[in-house]
């Protein structure tokens, strides 16, 4: 999983498929989704590039700019453009499902 920042989010998400997991080091789904999301990768290597994080204390702009207002938050991007949203803590059977769509 790769660290997002203002400059590099908008090439990660021009992928065919990317997960944004927006979160923050003081909340405690957060950190649950984070594990998830790292277990998730190591079941499944072919993901693990196609999954960033933004910590949205560190990237404000960004956060505003998708609206987000709680997290953890996961944003399903294909080929640039957003094509869904989750908020809250999701399953990996969820975010499997987002990658096989």
């Amino acid at each position: 999983m790769q660290n997002l920042t203002s400059a590099t989010f908008q090439e990660f998400t021009k992928k065919p498929a990317a997960l944004v997991d927006f979160w923050a080091t003081w909340c405690g789904p957060c950190q649950k989704q984070g594990n998830a999301l790292e277990q998730l990768t190591a079941a499944h290597p072919e993901l693990a590039d196609k999954i960033g994080k933004v910590n949205v204390d560190d990237e404000r702009d960004l956060a505003v700019q998708f609206g987000i207002n709680a997290i953890p938050a996961l944003l399903f991007f294909q080929n640039g453009t957003l094509v869904k949203s989750l908020i809250g803590l999701q399953s990996d059977a969820t975010i499997l499902a987002l990658f096989q769509e």
